[in-house]
């Protein structure tokens, strides 16, 4: 049997993680956005399935940068 691929230790995907009720509440103040206006995924991205995302959950996506040093990212989970 083949063994089971894990995306999330692929050294080209950065981190994920589903923000808690406040950290999302925190998040849309400082913004001073509604989650609609976030880019979105998928809830069948390989991602939000190895993360448990469900719809109307907010990612952080943290990356690594050469100029910031690391960059952050919101993505708003979706249906599909």
């Amino acid at each position: 049997m083949p063994k089971k691929f894990d995306v999330m230790k692929h050294e080209l995907v950065p981190r994920h993680d589903v923000l808690s009720e406040s950290e999302t509440k925190k998040v849309l103040e400082r913004y001073n956005i509604f989650p609609e206006q976030l880019p979105k995924i998928m809830q069948s991205d390989p991602v939000c399935k190895a993360i448990a995302a469900k719809p109307g959950q907010i990612v952080r996506i943290k990356r690594k940068s050469p100029t910031a040093g690391e960059a952050v990212a919101f993505r708003l989970v979706v249906e599909g």
